[in-house]
């Protein structure tokens, strides 16, 4: 068995009095992609800030590569890639120059500008690369955060409904991309309500009420 790269170990999340998660155990090893289901509100996007050092656990360990997880750090900032956040660009950049920044913070280097021309063509917005995100569509400017994680280089993945306003052409794009990424190496922890993603994991977990209530095995 290959180590987790990702350990959640009985992870709580409290609110004040409201508990959001109790007790979720879940590992996630390089090469292997876990998805996330569940109704709105069942605590799957609580677990991805946890799994992602975004928030600290009410009680339990949340752990990458045996350390505690944590977003400031260089390491996490360094090998972990998120998309949660629809609001997480630079407005005042071009597309074009929002994923240059990311690549080159990322050390890719002389390599960027290339890493970049092939994320634009992958995610359809090389016609858009010279607009600010603000002129984007919605699935565009899902597209941009998607290409933003993928320009990077990356150990583990962590993404919440990655597949939201993207058309049905673009979420198996994406489910192709994903499992090409998988099967290189790359842990992924995705929360999802779309079918063409969660057949892309190894293993499906749902969540009711900030519990584990099912569980299946699976690849595609």
């Amino acid at each position: 068995m290959t180590a987790p790269l990702l350990r959640l170990d009985r992870v709580s999340r409290s609110y004040g009095d409201r508990e959001v998660l109790r007790a979720v155990t879940l590992d996630v090893a390089p090469g292997e992609c876990v998805a996330l289901t569940g109704d709105n509100g069942s605590g799957k996007s609580t677990l991805l800030r946890l799994a992602s050092g975004r928030e600290r656990p009410t009680s339990g360990r949340a752990l990458f590569e045996g350390a505690p997880i944590d977003e400031n750090d260089p390491v996490t900032r360094a090998r972990v890639a998120t998309v949660m956040d629809p609001g997480a660009h630079y407005p005042d950049l071009t597309v074009r120059e929002h994923l240059m920044l990311v690549a080159l913070a990322h050390g890719l280097g002389d390599a960027a500008e290339s890493a970049v021309e092939a994320v634009l063509e992958e995610h359809h917005l090389a016609g858009h690369d010279r607009v600010l995100p603000t002129a984007l569509s919605s699935g565009q400017t899902q597209s941009l955060l998607l290409a933003a994680a993928f320009v990077r280089p990356h150990d583990l993945l962590v993404l919440d409904e990655p597949e939201q306003r993207l058309d049905g052409g673009a979420r198996r794009e994406l489910a192709h991309r994903l499992a090409a990424h998988r099967d290189r190496g790359t842990a992924i922890l995705l929360a999802t309500h779309h079918d063409v993603l969660a057949a892309v994991a190894d293993r499906v977990l749902t969540l009711d009420g900030g519990i584990p209530v099912a569980a299946e095995d699976g690849r595609w």
